[in-house]
């Protein structure tokens, strides 16, 4: 299920025009080129960088990447979750979008909207081509990089028609890489769990599968946001921005019936909290939770995917178990 606003496991696109390429884009071998850079791109790690092409500069038919800044972090490896920042341009000027520019209905200096995904040359998301994200690999955390090439050698067959690039137009995306880490795919909250409170759903979590979560029989969904912390860890606080590394299972208060969980997919992943990329409920119940915790979370529709009427679980009051094993 997607946790963002239709049902994942791609995240929300923030500026980037949505239909610049299509979810059939791949990568033949996630790996670019080096050296040939023709885009000027200044500015330091962590601020707006500004992108230009001196005239007449032609973009190279195989993707370019060039370290601008190298970080002093950990080596990021393919398999790794990352939060990155980002800007991307045609090199005919064309702005396509980037974690700079203030989403709608964002507060003046609040968290940024940036990209939460594992490093992979397969397409996971609508944000970043494969060859972009994939060239995040041997980048140092606190490192600045761009990828440039033509639109055939960022993004091949994926390339949709109606977005107005050619595959012969020249793209940068330029990334910061803000943080990285390894994770657990089969990580749990551990520790004693209470009792649910009353009127709550029962939790039980067996290692290595889904949690199984029982709707009381005769109660009413609650109309309200509940939430309550059935296992208390010791890491640190969620902070709004963060990308939040999770183990979860969801489940209809209506039928009792599994929607999705993260073990079916895998095992743990990330979304970034607090900036409106996941369900309200999400947001207002994880933020300021601990690493460690395991949270269940009842989520009425208003604060679900009730704003989309289109959406299959639009009328459903949702129930969550989230195991919070990290962030990034």
């Amino acid at each position: 299920m997607n946790l963002t606003k239709n049902t994942r496991r791609a995240a929300v696109a923030l500026t980037v025009p949505i239909l610049l390429f299509t979810a059939a884009c791949g990568s033949d071998d996630g790996k670019g080129a080096s050296g040939g850079a023709v885009a000027k791109v200044e500015g330091k790690a962590g601020e707006k960088p500004k992108i230009t092409v001196p005239k007449g500069a032609k973009p190279s038919d195989k993707a370019v990447t060039k370290t601008l800044i190298e970080g002093k972090g950990a080596t990021v490896k393919k398999g790794d979750l990352v939060r990155l920042d980002f800007e991307a341009k045609s090199m005919k000027g064309q702005n396509l979008g980037g974690s700079w520019t203030p989403q709608p209905g964002s507060k003046p200096g609040g968290p940024r909207t940036q990209v939460v995904s594992e490093v992979t040359d397969q397409m996971t998301q609508q944000m970043l081509p494969p060859k972009v994200l994939s060239a995040v690999a041997g980048q140092k955390v606190g490192s600045r990089f761009e990828v440039e090439g033509t639109a055939k050698a960022l993004i091949g067959a994926g390339l949709n028609p109606q977005a107005g690039i050619k595959p012969e137009d020249g793209l940068v995306w330029v990334v910061d890489v803000v943080g990285a880490k390894k994770v657990d795919k089969k990580a749990k909250a551990e520790g004693e769990q209470e009792e649910p409170e009353d009127g709550l759903p029962e939790v039980t979590a067996p290692d290595g599968k889904a949690a199984k979560i029982e709707v009381p029989k005769g109660e009413k969904a609650p109309k309200d946001l509940k939430e309550q912390v059935l296992i208390k860890g010791k890491g640190p606080e969620v902070k709004a921005g963060d990308g939040l590394i999770a183990q979860y299972t969801g489940v209809k208060w209506e039928d009792g019936k599994k929607f999705d969980s993260s073990w079916d997919h895998g095992g743990a992943t990330a979304f970034q909290i607090g900036t409106g990329q996941v369900v309200q409920g999400w947001d207002k119940a994880l933020v300021g939770k601990h690493v460690g915790d395991r949270v269940e979370i009842v989520i009425p529709p208003k604060l679900g995917y009730g704003a989309s009427p289109q959406h299959e679980l639009a009328k459903n009051t949702l129930v969550f178990s989230v195991d919070i094993v990290g962030t990034v």
